[in-house]
């Protein structure tokens, strides 16, 4: 499978693509610009993130994960989350139920079940599955691995409420559509829905207020 799509110059050119032959994209691009590249890391390291920054604010999710990282060391791996009780472990700031999902991505890790190494060479379909078979780990956690962790080309994550609004106001809807509406939305899009995603959150944030 081929990765890493979402650098700057791979974002300008499929959403100019998409602008040539969509109106709506080309005016969405002239009012917002075009979003910046984003990446991040593959491993063990940015799911265990995931899972601790699940229903918290940004702010709140860096603070318990710097703590839960000072608590297990850098690099931390399943072995390193072994060695620290889930006493500490709510110390720092994770509830139960994030201590069971932290313990559950370490035994799959562990015994193989989800092989991380292989994900970049899986077909997105796959590397979903994949990912979601994990306890604590959903369909709009997978979407983001495949996008930022792997760069992939066409994924359209239409549990994000962000996307769902910005690709309605990009088309012009007057109400929010649906996560099944959006996803016949973006079939317009395809090969190049990673980037729609990109732009749906950019115009969400920065489309001025009708």
């Amino acid at each position: 499978m081929e990765n890493f799509h979402l650098h700057a110059e791979g974002i300008k050119s499929r959403l100019l693509e998409l602008a040539d032959r969509d109106p709506h994209v080309a005016q969405a691009v002239g009012l917002v610009g075009i979003p910046a590249a984003r990446h991040g890391e593959q491993g063990f390291h940015t799911f265990m993130r995931v899972i601790v920054g699940q229903q918290l604010s940004v702010k709140a999710a860096a603070t318990i994960r710097d703590r839960v990282e000072a608590l297990v060391g850098p690099g931390a791996g399943p072995a390193d989350y072994a060695r620290v009780s889930d006493e500490d472990l709510r110390a720092a700031g994770l509830s139960r139920q994030k201590i069971s999902y932290a313990r559950s991505l370490c035994a799959v890790v562990e015994d193989g079940t989800l092989d991380i190494n292989a994900l970049p060479h899986m077909s997105d379909e796959d590397a979903i599955l994949a990912i979601t078979a994990v306890k604590g780990l959903g369909v709009w956690s997978a979407h983001m691995y495949l996008m930022f962790s792997l760069g992939r080309a066409d994924i359209w994550p239409v549990g994000d409420l962000a996307v769902r609004v910005g690709a309605g106001r990009i088309i012009g809807l007057d109400e929010r559509p649906t996560e099944k509406q959006c996803q016949e939305i973006g079939e317009r899009w395809r090969p190049h829905r990673s980037v729609m995603a990109l732009l749906a959150w950019h115009y969400y944030s920065n489309a001025p207020a009708i």
